[in-house]
Formats: structure tokens, C-alpha cells, sequence
């Protein structure tokens, strides 16, 4: 848990941001949550837009941490996009609202899901670069690589973000609901993939 008031800011309007939504979010409702005053926020972050910003930062920061400690160079194939699978649904266990700021930030558009989309594209890059070599070297089916990883990435956030959706399923949005979603959408994701 960050330490710093700049720290505890950030991580608790990322928490508020991602979870219960941005314009749902005021600097009143961040200042009584931390139980400081609002000029303190301010202080610190310019303004709510400026806050929206760093957090997005955040979530991009920790997003790809989580991503790059979980892609080993050497692996080729559907063990890769195991091992990512694997590492996203881990950090939406751990830190749900990393997700839900991407998420929510890239369905809202604007401004805001600009900075996103710019803050993600190298990540990007490499997923369609990786994607590409395993269509070249037979291991996927040939796709249209950024329209395949869209679909992955549907997949693979719309399991560990939507607990309403589970809930409607007749699953309860806990732990175990959670490891049991991951392993059918790598399921899903293999039959999917992997060429003939």
C-alpha cells in the first residue's frame, strides 16, 4: 500500500475510478475516503482530469508488469497466451480495479481513452507482432491478428470484470468462479487458436 499523500491519492482514486467510475467519483467523495480535504488533492493532482490521467498511467504501469512478469521470450504458441491469461485474471483477482479503469476508460472514449490507447500501444504492438509470427509459423490459425487479439482481449477482461454478468449466469463472482472462468477461456481461446 503506497505510503506518500501523492501515493495514497493515486491508489484510491484508481480504487474509486475503476470500481465505481469516474463521474460517479468526486474529489469530495476521494477526500472523505482518505480523510483528507479536497484542496490536498489538489495540491497534488491539478485537477480530476489531471487524477484520471495518473491513474490511468497506474493501471498501464501495473497492467504491463503483470503481463511482461508472465511472458517468457522463449515460449511459443498457445503456452504464451496461457501464461498472459493466466497473469490478467491474477491481477483482476488482486487488483480488480486496474481492469475496470481500463475497461471503463475504453468504453467512455474521449480524451481519456485516448491517453489509454497511447499508453497501451507498445504493449500492443508486440502482442500483434508475436501473433503474426505464430500465424507465419503455423501454430494459429491465419486471423486478422488485431481482430484476434480484440476478441482476446474481450474474452479474457470480460471474464474478470463483469461479476454482474456471472451473477446473471447463475455464478457467484468469488474465487473459485473465478479459477474456473479462467481455465474454460483458455479452453475457449485454444480451440480457437490453435491451427489444424
Amino acid at each position: 500500500m503506497p505510503t506518500g499523500t501523492r501515493d495514497r491519492i493515486l491508489d484510491s482514486a484508481l480504487a474509486a475510478f475503476g470500481m465505481r467510475g469516474y463521474d460517479a467519483t468526486s474529489l469530495d467523495d476521494l477526500a472523505a475516503d482518505l480523510g483528507i480535504t479536497k484542496q490536498a488533492i489538489l495540491y497534488h493532482y491539478s485537477s480530476k482530469e489531471a487524477l484520471l490521467k495518473a491513474t490511468i498511467e497506474l493501471a498501464v504501469n501495473e497492467l504491463g508488469s503483470a503481463l511482461s512478469g508472465a511472458a517468457n521470450p522463449q515460449a511459443r504458441g498457445f503456452e504464451r497466451i496461457e501464461d498472459l491469461v493466466r497473469a490478467t485474471v491474477s491481477l483482476a483477482a488482486r487488483r480488480p480495479e486496474v481492469l475496470g479503469l481500463v475497461r471503463l476508460v475504453s468504453r467512455q472514449g474521449g480524451v481519456a481513452s485516448g491517453k489509454l490507447a497511447s499508453a497501451m500501444s507498445v504493449m500492443l504492438g508486440e502482442a500483434v507482432r508475436f501473433v503474426e509470427v505464430e500465424m507465419d509459423a503455423g501454430r494459429f490459425r491465419r486471423l486478422e491478428p488485431r481482430m484476434l487479439l480484440l476478441a482476446v482481449y474481450s474474452a479474457v477482461v470480460g471474464v474478470a470484470t463483469e461479476p454482474e454478468v456471472m451473477r446473471a449466469l447463475g455464478l457467484e463472482p468469488d474465487l473459485r468462479s473465478l479459477v474456473r472462468a479462467r481455465r474454460e477461456t483458455i479452453e475457449f481461446l485454444r480451440a480457437a487458436l490453435i491451427a489444424d
